[in-house]
């Protein structure tokens, strides 16, 4: 159940409106409590079956060269939900569709696509694409993932979903767990959860441990930070165990790739190691790495979790645009 009740004070929105949203460099506690009533408001609104115009008259351009299913899917409900429009372009580098194919650059693109739409949200491969089309547009910009940097709407629904989960995220013991070098989802979590007081165990087969940057920046902002490579201690030390999969498309090597899916995976021999009411969390696509007999624990929150990223997204796309009604 969510702590949050009613809509932001007029100055709590007023910080957020035409900014860009590509890391966490800007977002502080209150930043994020605000994101986080914003989403509560409108989940409740849903819930109550109300017709929302927030974004009535306004556009948002869908901007994917890599795949995507709940990121993707879940902005453009949340503009729907909203009473916006959409527009979409979706490709990869097999499959273009646009004037990539043509050899456009990304600052070309989206100086045309700022004629068309009031709001950018960007996933591509390379490290650094949403920051460069931010850089080239005055419309804000929603970084959607790029590459093995940053994911930071991911993080935010991911705060939210243990919000509502646990009541709270300060306290707590939060395991990332599985391939944390490539996974762009646990390096925008972990800067998030700095901003908490809580305590983060990372685990992981040794070669893909979290990088050694995310983890100064965090033992330098004074979060308490230890790594491990046994997925029984990290389930029975959690109070809420973050899994990832591996990210078998940031492989050049097969051989590698299944020899690291295979490292860690959790079944219901784990169950009997968690603290009561321990929480498992997934950023999806999953691949073996949760077995599905799982999915029947109550704690086992990833569809939930996924199913929240339409609350956080909208309150993201209405803040930016300074839209919420």
């Amino acid at each position: 159940m969510s702590p949050f009740s009613g809509k932001p004070s007029p100055a709590g929105l007023a910080p957020f409106a035409g900014r860009d949203l590509l890391d966490f460099s800007w977002i502080g506690k209150e930043e994020l409590r605000v994101i986080m009533q914003t989403a509560a408001y409108y989940e409740e609104a849903l819930k109550e079956k109300k017709r929302l115009y927030d974004m009535d008259g306004k556009l948002m351009a869908s901007l994917f060269y890599e795949p995507s299913t709940r990121t993707r899917l879940s902005f453009e409900a949340a503009m729907h939900r909203l009473g916006g429009g959409v527009v979409t372009v979706a490709e990869s580098s097999l499959f273009q569709i646009s004037s990539t194919a043509k050899g456009e650059k990304l600052p070309d693109t989206v100086k045309v696509i700022e004629g068309y739409v009031d709001i950018l949200v960007c996933r591509s491969p390379e490290v650094g694409s949403a920051a460069q089309a931010a850089e080239h547009t005055l419309i804000p910009v929603i970084n959607a993932g790029d590459g093995v940097g940053e994911h930071p709407t991911q993080a935010l629904l991911d705060i939210y979903t243990i919000i509502k989960e646990k009541g709270g995220v300060d306290g707590l013991t939060i395991v990332l767990a599985g391939d944390l070098k490539n996974g762009r989802t646990v390096h925008s979590l972990a800067d998030a959860l700095s901003l908490y007081d809580c305590r983060l165990l990372f685990c992981s087969p040794a070669q893909f441990g979290m990088p050694a940057a995310v983890i100064n920046k965090l033992k330098g902002r004074g979060v308490r930070v230890e790594e491990c490579c046994s997925l029984d201690e990290a389930a029975a030390r959690a109070d809420v165990l973050y899994m990832t999969r591996v990210q078998g498309e940031r492989f050049e090597g097969r051989e590698e790739f299944v020899k690291t899916e295979e490292a860690f995976i959790l079944t219901n021999r784990h169950m009997g190691r968690f603290r009561p009411g321990a929480l498992i969390m997934h950023p999806l696509p999953r691949l073996n790495e949760i077995a599905p007999e799982v999915d029947s624990y109550p704690g086992a929150a990833y569809f939930r979790q996924a199913a929240n990223g339409l609350f956080v997204r909208m309150a993201l796309l209405a803040l930016l645009t300074g839209s919420v009604k």
